[in-house]
């Protein structure tokens, strides 16, 4: 109970939008020996092994701390909140310096006093600045205008297929003829039907195109009166899934859950997924093998579905995920955060090393551009440059719809109508369950019930 009601004054602190003095950047050689840094998985840990500690960058006798909260049941942001309240009062040592926030609640935080401008209080310039792309200094910028995190990385989604069931559905695994085939909504379920006279599922469960519709809304799930907005889109996304559901176009199955895992192994039937960079060199690329690779796919064609996979744009425009680093409120370590952020979102020599190295997407124009416009080839893709698509779908990406809310909001609306799915209520005592949900999750929202 007391993590929970901490959460909640946190929450309403945060979303109030209060404004804050500059934080005074301490002098390097009064800054602190020890860097806390809060994150929910090893992605950003390993990015900054490899790219920043790799180099010898981090200065003598500083010590590196990691506390890493898994995202389930929110233990990630009730453990943040919890130490933030405390930040003020915290010793030097134990308080948070840097701390990673998702797309999906980014604005909680940003819209803050708990993260400082990178620009005033950390120190990174315009001209530093420059490459990223616009929407990833969007998402992280307050209603004051300040820029408050910066990340490494773009997300714009593809869809992936595999090229053997392609060509046993469509005739042909080129990317341009299958997306001519996927172009839109009706042209993919034209082939989800041909997929299915073959044996194939062309999804492997309910959540699988999900960010490709409520990423395309045309309104926030919360409006300036604290009302949740169901958009029309995300009914879209409903009657889509219960179609394929009905119609043994899809598995059944749960993003993450085992069933969905083995669907892009070896064995799987699945026509494709609908996937962001991260999703690809890194989830996609492990679930395919038989034999465990490191993310940067160095492993021999044959292994499994190594190889057996491409992409395509698909049949709309979308985004899913990304990562932010944020500098917290308090810290004593403003210099050597600024060296971090720079390195590894700034400095298109790193950007481009990254996804040379690993396949992820980096957040820099022109590393990615002198990418896309190269030789450059994923062996576990087939030999396609898919930087290339992913370069011509990042401008594309709108981040004007999100909200605070939009975590809590996505989740719960996907398990209340995963009980329709399953055809244990009717759609409308679904919607039912989900204002209820929701509601209980964020007291503040109205709802139409």
């Amino acid at each position: 109970m007391k993590k929970k009601v901490m959460s909640v004054v946190l929450a309403a602190s945060m979303l109030a939008g209060m404004t804050m003095s500059a934080v005074p950047a301490a002098a390097a050689e009064e800054e602190g020996k020890v860097l806390n840094i809060y994150c929910w998985n090893e992605e950003f840990q390993s990015r900054y092994m490899d790219y920043f500690d790799a180099k010898g960058l981090l200065p003598e006798g500083v010590t590196v701390n990691w506390v890493i909260t898994p995202n389930e049941n929110n233990g990630y942001q009730d453990k943040l909140d919890e130490t933030l309240l405390n930040q003020e009062n915290a010793d030097a040592d134990d308080k948070i310096d840097i701390f990673l926030i998702e797309a999906d609640y980014a604005l909680k935080y940003v819209d803050s006093e708990y993260t400082l401008d990178v620009k005033n209080d950390i120190g990174l310039t315009d001209e530093d600045l420059k490459d990223q792309y616009k929407y990833t200094q969007d998402i992280a910028t307050d209603s004051n205008g300040a820029l408050k995190g910066v990340t490494w990385q773009a997300t714009p989604g593809l869809f992936a297929y595999r090229r053997s069931i392609a060509k046993d559905v469509l005739g042909t695994d080129d990317p341009d003829e299958v997306q001519a085939a996927l172009a839109d909504w009706t042209k993919f379920e034209e082939v989800a039907a041909k997929a299915a006279e073959k044996g194939y599922k062309m999804l492997s469960g309910y959540d699988d195109a999900y960010r490709t519709f409520s990423n395309n809304v045309s309104g926030p799930w919360v409006d300036e009166d604290l009302n949740v907005v169901v958009d029309e889109n995300l009914m879209n996304w409903v009657d889509q899934t219960k179609s394929f559901t009905d119609n043994g176009y899809n598995n059944k199955t749960a993003l993450w859950a085992d069933g969905w895992n083995a669907d892009q192994g070896p064995d799987g039937k699945v026509f494709g997924f609908f996937y962001s960079t991260w999703g690809i060199n890194f989830t996609l690329l492990g679930n395919s093998l038989e034999t465990p690779v490191d993310a940067g796919g160095k492993e021999e064609v044959g292994n499994g579905a190594f190889g057996d996979w491409a992409v395509c744009e698909g049949p709309q425009n979308y985004y899913w995920g990304g990562t932010w680093i944020c500098a917290a409120k308090d810290t004593d370590n403003p210099t050597l955060i600024h060296d971090i952020m720079y390195t590894l979102t700034c400095d298109p020599v790193t950007m481009k090393a990254i996804t040379e190295d690993t396949q992820d997407y980096t957040n820099n124009q022109t590393a990615m551009g002198e990418l896309a416009d190269s030789d450059f080839q994923s062996a576990f893709l087939g030999g396609q440059n898919h930087i290339k698509l992913f370069a011509e779908a990042a401008p594309k990406i709108d981040m004007s719809n999100i909200s605070p809310y939009d975590q809590g909001c996505n989740e719960e609306f996907q398990a209340a109508f995963k009980d329709y799915f399953d055809g244990n209520v009717e759609k409308e005592e679904a919607l039912s369950n989900f204002y209820t949900a929701i509601t209980e999750k964020y007291p503040e929202l109205n709802t139409p019930e």
